[in-house]
């Protein structure tokens, strides 16, 4: 069994509570690298319209931002191939939620090459299938995966 670390809870740009405050994340070296390989070559991302303004490469036909949702694309766009990449480094630096049942994570955060942290949340119903969102600067999260990342 994985060890957890609990982190604070994530702020929403209208003030609100995220639904997400009991985020957790395997405490590092806790998972071994050969599972962690393993994982990386399963995960996928796809993209969700509720977090981009713009479908850019991802296969969307619209998008339906929400105003309680982080955007993807707020600051510039992230094409599908940087978000997968973005996605495995962070499952191969280890910066994963206690992986499932089905063997996969619930939450993985990774940080671009700008500093940028993202975090990504998998489908619920479509294991493996993840898709992702920049945390924003009150998210105690974010100091944390800087923290692992440096």
């Amino acid at each position: 069994m994985a060890k957890i670390l609990r982190h604070g809870s994530r702020k929403m740009r209208q003030g609100r509570q995220s639904k997400l405050r009991d985020r957790r994340a395997v405490a590092p070296g806790t998972v071994s690298p050969s599972d962690l390989r393993a994982l990386s070559q399963k995960v996928r991302y796809v993209g969700h319209g509720n977090h981009k303004r713009f479908p850019a490469d991802y296969g969307l036909t619209s998008t339906s931002p929400r105003p309680t949702k982080s955007l993807c694309d707020m600051a510039r766009t992230i094409r599908h191939e940087e978000a997968l990449a973005l996605l495995v480094s962070g499952v191969l630096k280890g910066t994963i939620s206690a992986p499932r049942g089905d063997g996969f994570p619930k939450y993985i955060w990774s940080v671009s090459a700008a500093r940028e942290v993202f975090e990504a949340k998998s489908h619920p119903n479509d294991s493996g299938r993840y898709h992702g969102y920049p945390l924003e600067y009150e998210d105690a999260m974010r100091a944390y995966v800087l923290s692992i990342w440096k």
